[in-house]
């Protein structure tokens, strides 16, 4: 039986520890342990927050075959192991403060030394929920990140209800959001590197597709926050490359209810009463009533099963 409790979550908008995932991951901790004195007992951390999101910016010399051999094996070395000592960090700090989190990761495989994977974890006291690879990495991602297999869609059931969601620009892609649709979520995590205004917009309209809270985490990555070492050159004309904009945002009506925080680190937070979700699948259900699978299935219009005539052949 599916309950609607009132869930306190937050968007917590944190700058990593450049290309240390230990110091990123303990500054993770520090923020859980934060959030869970404001009674917060969800909190959904940026994508790849450890070590750091390749951003645009300076990712795209990493296009050249030569040139960038320091930046990957730092990278890959800062990098976490899924599960492994830095999860179970962070399972622990759950753990000590009876709180969830979902967390973005740069994913290696240390059995397999290569490719990396965005990846979004949702852990809890009991330990790793759910463990999604991102589906297609978004243009300059892809000369960091493999592509997920897919398998790990679906929302999971825990006490504060039904969590799912997706990472970044998975949000734009119809058939992954009605993957995850179908499973009911309550509570739609979506860790983030986009800063746009159309990503607001996008995140409120998968609120009222979805019939969940969205909890839309972005980065505040400021030129400050990079080491002296690191080993690509910066754009020297800017000074933030991410300026974040964590938001909230209800299922009736798509309103933002926390947020969005811009051009700062800081903790966005609501409580989210779950029976709204299910008021909104009242008027609009994405995979129930307003499904119609039978006519709009992938091989039915496909195919033309669901076409109507041809009017000219009538006549």
């Amino acid at each position: 039986m599916v309950d609607f409790p009132t869930v306190r979550v937050a968007a917590i908008q944190a700058t990593p520890v450049i290309l240390d995932a230990e110091a990123s991951v303990e500054k993770a901790v520090g923020l859980l342990a934060d959030a869970a004195a404001q009674g917060v007992q969800l909190a959904v951390f940026p994508e790849t927050f450890v070590p750091l999101y390749p951003s645009n910016a300076w990712a795209r010399q990493a296009a050249a075959f030569g040139g960038q051999d320091e930046l990957w094996e730092r990278l890959w070395r800062e990098s976490v192991d899924v599960p492994g000592p830095l999860v179970d960090r962070l399972i622990e700090g759950c753990r000590r403060r009876s709180i969830y989190c979902a967390v973005g990761v740069n994913e290696r495989e240390s059995q397999r030394p290569g490719s990396l994977y965005n990846a979004m974890l949702l852990l809890g006291p009991d330990g790793l929920l759910l463990h999604h690879r991102k589906l297609m990495p978004t243009m300059h991602e892809r000369l960091f990140h493999g592509i997920g297999a897919g398998r790990d869609l679906h929302p999971v059931d825990t006490p504060l209800g039904r969590i799912g969601g997706l990472i970044c620009w998975e949000n734009r892609m119809p058939l992954a959001r009605w993957a995850v649709y179908q499973g009911g979520p309550q509570i739609w995590i979506a860790p983030t590197a986009d800063d746009s205004d159309g990503w607001l917009a996008s995140v409120r309209h998968i609120a009222i597709e979805s019939g969940a809270f969205v909890v839309s985490a972005p980065q505040f990555i400021p030129r400050a926050a990079f080491p002296d070492d690191f080993p690509a050159e910066l754009p020297g004309d800017r000074e933030v490359f991410g300026r974040g904009g964590a938001a909230i945002i209800e299922p009736t009506w798509g309103e933002v209810i926390a947020g969005p925080l811009y051009d700062e680190e800081g903790i966005v937070a609501a409580d989210c009463d779950l029976r709204a979700g299910l008021h909104a699948k009242r008027w609009f259900d994405a995979v129930g009533h307003y499904g119609r699978d039978d006519v709009l299935g992938t091989t039915s219009v496909a195919e033309g099963d669901a076409a109507p005539p041809d009017a000219a052949a009538t006549q």
